[in-house]
């Protein structure tokens, strides 16, 4: 069913959810003392505010970010941000300003979601806004907005949707780890996608292969160094253990196989044309965070200072799948990961996760370095000044970190996917000559459509007026300038659901120890999350065997599991969402389930109300534990009632509108002239697919067309913000 979200849009419980992106110093300033800033924005991956010892969060355990850690010193760190509970939804929050039940863009984005889940060619998104001030914009590593699947621009959407420039991966996600090694091991025995060292099951000295045909032997000489087979893994080869010769490769070996963050689809746009890099292509085969910072370094310097310019650095990084990162970026790491994990275990994948995160670390101080935006002291560390430079840096996550690599006092069970604390609640900093009183903290709340303003502050527009709709964004800008700036947000907001697909479709089911999730978009993704798929091509013997068909919902497996006198799974909220106000938070689950006393299906409605805080080390958190509604008292119920009510209201406000295909507020010529071009020239997916009863074919064809018709020259409802 396509979602249509009334006043009692609603959601369940929650536990562990996936993932189901010139010279430095001549372009960082200009000549014109009217041109606005630059801007540096850089997007971290699966990294909440629990990972951050600079927010006071995470204690020893926490990676060490010194470079990071050096801007948030420098500039603002703003303690109450929330995000979407998902990448894609906080992405097209950051660059259209606007919440998922208005972009329809609800969980990650996988192959089977619709063009009408996706961010449309029809926004006004953050380079488009930029480009009326004379911004120059580009986009390195992450997309994850639209496309490539069930778009008629494919691996051309980020062009369509404003970037000048992209170098990086228009689905986002890395491939799976290939445990073959590059076909060297066919049992597929090697977890983390390289042969180890000798001391681990594997080899210190062998052949590396490139896909060019040239060969060198690479010896490992200590355990300080990184192992032999990641080395070649590095390089863009493939490594043979024992090979001392270089006499050829060996039948099995494949340069065509996807390799976590080490083999990658690359593409590359450049004034509207897109190159597709094969796999075999040298900068295909290198460690994603290096590619991306080397794409974003080289580009930021071919800057002339004419122009002022947005380059977004979206790093994947420490998405899954987890795969140690080059042993060069961890030197202000405890050392380089061990090449002795198992990389489908948590507890090694939670190691690996803060390696990658550390190694990203590096990569940003050496992004800013070698731009001129900041310098190496004689120690090592990173010497920044806002002040030297007409730039401004803004760091954030996207959403809560994945469950299993999550840091106390923060709850794995509530991480990434949910609407908890832990899920939402990520870190910004901001730095640059805006900056007045550096090195604070701001503790109001923020939302990552406010980004969409700020960006739009920066360059001088207002975007509530220069948007045609509604825009959920507020200033984030007078924080900057003025230390007493009062709240300018009286409630805050996120959501997450389940993506459209074909005739009502939805990801199959994963599971995750004692959880299922319909959140991974594939049976790789499930996998890569140390999860069991349990959706159609299910291989694992955990499933009960339904003839292969698979299950469609975490409510049929549980069926499935009661009906075989197995415990069932708790199954995870299909959409949830929640408010705020500066002290108390509604969260609200709606969750589709198998209810054994009746042996039927039936969707509930949990509302819970909480207390939070941003205290560190030990914040206030909306644990079950503390659930207000459990023992109300007549305050609490009148503190849910109004933000049950503000919810309500929030998620009515954008009024369906059948036929309006660019969501213009009208059914027009335009619509029926856009929808005669899409028709005819792709006919597949597009936002010109309109719903009959309630569902999405996936084509845009003459019934279409008839629903443009039937609503011709209506004037839509008008939608509104609430802040």
């Amino acid at each position: 069913m396509i979602k249509a979200f009334s006043a009692l849009a609603v959601a369940g419980t929650a536990a562990i959810v996936l993932a189901a992106c010139g010279s430095g110093s001549d372009v960082a300033s200009s000549d014109d003392p009217e041109q606005p800033a630059n801007i540096l924005f850089v997007i971290m991956d699966d990294v909440g505010i629990d990972q951050m010892r600079s927010f006071g969060y995470g204690g020893v355990k926490a990676p060490n970010l010194p470079n990071i850690d050096t801007i948030a010193s420098a500039g603002i760190r703003f303690r109450n941000t929330w995000t979407m509970p998902e990448c894609s939804p906080s992405r097209a929050a950051f660059f259209a300003g606007r919440y998922p039940f208005r972009t329809n863009v609800y969980q990650a984005l996988g192959p089977n979601d619709l063009a009408n889940s996706q961010l449309s060619p029809f926004d006004l998104t953050v380079p488009k806004l930029l480009k009326q001030a004379g911004y120059e914009n580009a986009l390195f590593g992450k997309s994850h907005l639209a496309g490539p699947e069930n778009n008629e621009a494919g691996n051309g959407a980020p062009s369509v949707l404003g970037w000048d420039y992209f170098y990086g991966w228009v689905g986002g996600l890395p491939g799976s780890v290939d445990t073959s090694a590059g076909g060297v091991d066919p049992g597929e025995g090697y977890t983390c996608g390289f042969v180890p060292g000798e001391h681990a099951g594997g080899a210190d000295t062998g052949a590396c292969y490139q896909a060019n045909n040239t060969c060198r032997v690479i010896k490992r000489t200590a355990l300080s160094q990184d192992a032999a087979g990641l080395q070649c893994l590095a390089s863009g080869g493939i490594f043979v253990p024992d090979d001392e010769t270089c006499a050829g490769p060996p039948a099995t070996l494949e340069f065509n196989r996807l390799n976590g963050y080490y083999v990658s689809p690359l593409v590359i746009i450049e004034d509207g044309n897109v190159e597709e890099v094969p796999l075999t292509d040298p900068r295909a085969r290198r460690y994603r965070t290096q590619i991306e910072t080397d794409a974003a370094i080289e580009w930021i310097n071919a800057r002339t200072g004419d122009k002022p310019w947005m380059a977004t650095v979206s790093f994947t990084a420490a998405h899954t799948p987890w795969q140690q990162p080059p042993g060069e970026l961890l030197a202000n790491s405890d050392g380089p990961a061990s090449d002795g994990w198992n990389c489908n275990g948590p507890e090694a994948g939670r190691l690996i996760q803060d390696k990658m995160t550390e190694a990203m670390d590096a990569e940003f101080g050496r992004l800013l370095v070698e731009t001129g935006l900041a310098s190496w002291r004689s120690d090592g560390n990173l010497a920044y000044d806002p002040k030297s430079s007409n730039t401004t840096i803004v760091i954030i996550g996207d959403n809560g970190t994945l469950g299993t690599a999550v840091k106390v006092p923060f709850v794995g069970s509530q991480a990434k996917g949910t609407a908890y604390q832990t899920g939402v609640w990520d870190p910004l900093i901001i730095a640059g000559p805006q900056v007045v009183q550096p090195d604070r903290e701001v503790d109001h709340m923020v939302n990552a459509v406010d980004l969409f303003q700020l960006f739009g502050e920066i360059a001088g527009i207002d975007v509530h007026d220069a948007a045609p709709r509604t825009v959920d964004s507020v200033g984030v800008l007078p924080y900057l300038t003025n230390p007493d700036q009062a709240s300018l947000r009286t409630i805050n907001f996120t959501m997450g659901s389940s993506n459209i697909q074909a005739n009502g479709a939805r990801n199959g089911p994963c599971v995750i120890t004692a959880a299922c999730t319909q959140s991974a978009p594939s049976k790789s993704v499930c996998e890569d999350n140390q999860g069991n798929w349990w959706g159609p091509g299910y291989t694992s013997d955990t499933v009960i065997d339904n003839n292969g068909v698979g299950y469609k919902t975490c409510a049929e497996v549980n069926q499935a599991l009661h009906t075989a006198g197995q415990d069932m799974l708790n199954t995870l909220p299909d959409t949830a969402m929640a408010v705020r106000n500066d002290r108390f938070k509604l969260v609200r689950n709606i969750t589709y389930n198998f209810n054994p006393d009746t042996n039927d299906f039936q969707t509930d409605i949990v509302e819970e109300l909480y207390e939070v805080n941003q205290a560190a080390p030990t914040p206030l958190l909306d644990t079950p534990d503390r659930n207000l509604l459990d023992h109300p008292t007549a305050e609490t119920r009148a503190i849910f009632k109004d933000l049950q009510a503000t919810l309500n209201k929030i998620v009515a406000s954008e009024p369906d509108c059948p036929g309006d295909g660019n969501k213009d507020g009208v059914v027009n010529a335009e619509d029926l002239d856009n929808w005669r071009r899409i028709a005819n020239d792709w006919g597949l997916s597009s936002l010109y697919d309109f719903a009959v009863n309630g569902v999405l074919d996936g084509l845009t064809n003459n019934v279409d067309e008839s629903i443009i018709q039937n609503n011709l020259n209506k004037t839509c409802e008008q939608s509104y913000g609430i802040y």
